[in-house]
């Protein structure tokens, strides 16, 4: 039975359908916004026997039909999930996992496929929406349902699921997912926006998923199944009392001591946790005692926090563990920094290179490129395990993506500085917060680089522990790996000293109040800025020098239209700069070249040639140039890069010359000054004009007692001897005759050829009007009519 659901949403209509597509899977809807459609689906196998943990997966399936292009890989179809792909999924995960009851544990699976995509409306809120709406009127037992709105900053004020172009002139981008009376789950990315706002952006997201959640419950209502049954999560009471008369005194100072390593206390509790299972016996069941040892150890921790204020590790509340780091450790990467926070410790590595190397994107957003990567890599042993090592998870390319975002805030403007920046942060040893510390790592590294960074930025993770009342809670500054597991949220807030950057938030509970919130903005700002303080100590600003091994980087402006000279048929004139000159060379449409080399000749060298190519020949100017041909009435000079200029043997030298030859050859560089460019476009150039009263050898004329060097010519021109000033005027007056001889000629060809040309096309026209005729006077005849001739006939065509 299909179904049809519709409010109006920020001005436009929210519409969700069922009962259409996808009749087979547990719960199927689409969900529209615009002409952006999600078709959500979730579905769950059989139980499975043994299994203590909940095996939910969230695939968000980006389908290029949906906005009308085809993939640029090889195979021409989709491959690996994209970046923007796994934070989308990951975005409806999060939201989601805490409101699976506990104890149910089948495999259950939920799949978003963008079927359309408008490229206005960001589809990543509307699979969430898709998923809790497949949920809610699935068999899967699920405590939702949820909604899901993106909020906006734009012109000082607050927008509702702004367009992505709204997004490009917002200083917030804000997701907010959440039930009708608490907040599940928020990502943000800012720019540098005050704890204020962000209030007030996370009140209104609850408003309006508010309206949202409740188009779900009357979905539920027309077409909810029932839900599978399942076995509700319990502590086994009998072995909860023998672990906390076995152990509970041992357990609770384990979970005190000071002075210790992460490593030392889990060694602690590893030995108090199979104390406690050691008494099931040997043919008891183990599981109930360690169920009972988690519980018993959450409670001890739970209660020294909120009774006592006391943390694991002695900490007061607020209180952030000892900071260190430093800048310049590795040799050869252009910047490097390294950022310890307790035991947390991340190595930042950035590398600089041209614009060339920014990364293509080929998703269903409107940017094709980005010029800022910060990647993050989580090995296993910085827990000091060993596990899988390869491609990164979604856990990594999350927290690598949350890093880059708050991060983009503080980049220097292409124009200012127009590099291609990767930054790597290697988490070398974790005990909570890596994905903050990889932020503080990465402006360290940056600022080492000498990247002319806006402003420094800090991160900091706070945690949260709720009691059993509303108002019964603790948010804990600088969560430790401990807390973070044990707590019910972590809560990550980057920004500089002006304001946030980033924020994400996850819990572990059924939602949050907006005064949580707020009193953890808070408490983050004041760490925050005592980070700052200590990142100072460290390096102060950024380098005022690049590191030698980075590239040197110019910015040459050249007119559009000159962009193809550049680059060549094919791209041979750029390959060979390229390959000349060992520089880098980067085009874009509006003319910017950019020239990145290794070194500063070799840019200045690539720089120079694309100046010299772009450049327009002027009369007058002075230029050193290539011979490139002889002729004999003079030489051909390539002055720039594709423009020759023609020397007449009149203006080789100061003389009169008697053959080309005698004065320049092939390969030659000479000066020459352009004297002329006629209607045509020729250019004329004379090297006699640069010789000034220097000869090359004395004139014959000018040696004591010598008549001219050669008879006086008679007939078509000046005649009889000539002297001095005479004798000049007659060379020119024949270079001149010369000239316009041999440019005539080169025009006379030119016509011929256009002649010959007309003359076949001609013939041609004729022999197609004969075919034509042919086959209307005689149809389905082939030969031609007897007593004609072809020739005759093209003649009366022609006439």
């Amino acid at each position: 039975m299909e179904k049809h659901y519709e409010i109006e949403l920020a001005g436009r209509p929210l519409i969700i359908e069922s009962g259409r597509l996808a009749q087979q899977a547990g719960g199927a809807v689409t969900v529209r916004y615009g002409d952006t459609m999600v078709l959500g689906t979730a579905t769950a196998s059989n139980p499975r026997p043994g299994i203590d943990f909940f095996p939910l997966t969230v695939e968000f399936e980006e389908r290029l039909y949906a906005a009308g292009r085809i993939p640029g890989s090889f195979f021409r179809r989709e491959g690996r999930p994209t970046t923007t792909g796994v934070l989308s999924a990951r975005l409806t995960d999060r939201p989601l996992r805490p409101l699976f009851p506990k104890g149910y544990a089948d495999d259950t699976q939920v799949i978003l496929t963008v079927l359309s995509a408008d490229m206005e409306t960001p589809p990543d809120t509307l699979g969430t929406i898709a998923a809790s709406a497949a949920l809610t009127i699935s068999d899967i037992p699920f405590e939702g349902p949820v909604g899901a709105v993106r909020i906006g900053y734009v012109n000082d004020a607050l927008v509702v699921q702004p367009t992505f172009a709204q997004l490009a002139e917002s200083q917030l981008n804000l997701v907010v997912s959440g039930t009708k009376d608490a907040i599940m789950m928020v990502e943000a990315d800012a720019d540098e926006v005050s704890e204020e706002i962000l209030v007030e952006a996370l009140a209104l997201g609850q408003e309006a998923i508010a309206s949202i959640v409740v188009m779900q419950e009357q979905l539920h209502t027309d077409l909810g199944k029932p839900k599978r049954p399942y076995t509700p999560e319990s502590i086994d009471a009998g072995a909860l009392a023998r672990v906390e008369g076995a152990i509970g005194d041992d357990l609770a100072a384990a979970l005190s001591m000071t002075g210790v390593t992460k490593a030392e206390r889990e060694a602690r509790l590893s030995e108090l946790r199979a104390r406690a299972l050691d008494l099931a016996g040997d043919d008891g069941d183990a599981g109930p005692f360690g169920a009972a040892f988690s519980d018993l150890e959450g409670r001890i921790i739970r209660a020294n926090i909120l009774e006592r204020g006391v943390r694991p590790d002695q900490r007061s509340l607020t209180e952030i563990r000892p900071l260190s780091g430093a800048v310049g450790m590795v040799p050869r990467t252009h910047g490097s920094g390294l950022f310890e926070r307790g035991e947390t410790q991340v190595l930042s590595l950035t590398t600089l290179a041209g614009t060339g190397m920014a990364q293509r994107l080929d998703d269903l957003t409107p940017a094709d490129s980005k010029r800022f990567m910060h990647h993050y890599n989580f090995s296993p042993f910085s827990t000091g395990e060993t596990g899988r090592v390869g491609s990164p998870s979604r856990r990594s390319i999350g927290h690598g993506m949350l890093g880059e975002r708050a991060m983009q805030t503080v980049l220097p403007s292409f124009d200012e500085f127009p590099y291609t920046i990767r930054i790597v942060s290697e988490v070398l040893s974790s005990n909570g917060s890596t994905s903050m510390a990889s932020i503080c790592a990465s402006i360290l590294s940056m600022m080492d680089a000498g990247v002319p960074l806006q402003a420094p930025m800090a991160g900091i993770a706070m945690g949260l522990i709720k009691g059993e009342g509303e108002d019964e809670y603790a948010v804990l500054t600088d969560i430790a790996g401990l807390e973070d597991h044990l707590g019910d949220m972590d809560f990550k807030v980057a920004g500089t000293r002006e304001g946030v950057s980033a924020l994400q938030m996850d819990i572990k509970v059924k939602g949050i109040t907006t005064a949580v919130m707020g009193q953890a903005l808070s408490q983050a700002r004041d760490a925050r800025l005592q980070v700052l303080d200590a990142m100072k100590e460290i390096i102060a600003e950024p380098r005022t020098e690049m590191s030698r091994y980075a590239p040197r980087m110019l910015r040459v402006e050249v007119p559009q239209e000159k962009i193809g000279a550049i680059i060549g048929p094919g791209g041979k004139t750029i390959r060979s700069l390229e390959e000349k000159t060992g520089a880098s060379i980067d085009i874009e449409s509006d003319g910017s070249v950019f020239v990145s080399a290794p070194d500063e000749a070799a840019m200045r060298a690539a720089a120079d040639a694309i100046r010299a190519m772009t450049k327009e020949v002027e009369p007058g100017e002075i230029y050193t140039g290539k011979v490139t041909r002889l002729m004999n009435f003079g030489a051909f000079v390539e002055i720039l890069p594709g423009k020759d200029a023609l020397v007449h043997i009149s203006e080789l030298a100061d003389y009169r010359v008697a053959s080309v030859e005698d004065i320049v050859k092939v390969g030659d560089e000479i000066m020459v000054q352009v004297t002329e460019i006629d209607n045509l476009g020729r250019i004329n150039a004379s090297r006699r004009a640069v010789l000034g009263a220097k000869s090359e050898r004395p004139r014959e004329s000018d040696r004591e007692g010598a008549g001219p060097s050669r008879p006086p010519r008679s007939g078509g021109g000046p005649s009889g001897p000539r002297e001095g000033g005479a004798e000049r005027a007659a060379r020119q007056w024949w270079a001149e005759r010369a000239a316009r001889q041999w440019w005539a000629k080169r025009a006379a060809r030119r016509r011929w050829t256009e002649r010959g040309a007309r003359r076949r096309w001609t013939e041609r026209g004729a022999r197609r009007r004969w075919t034509e005729r042919g086959a209307r006077g005689w149809p389905g005849r082939t030969e031609r009519p007897r007593g004609t001739r072809a020739g005759g006939e093209l003649r009366r065509w022609r006439r």
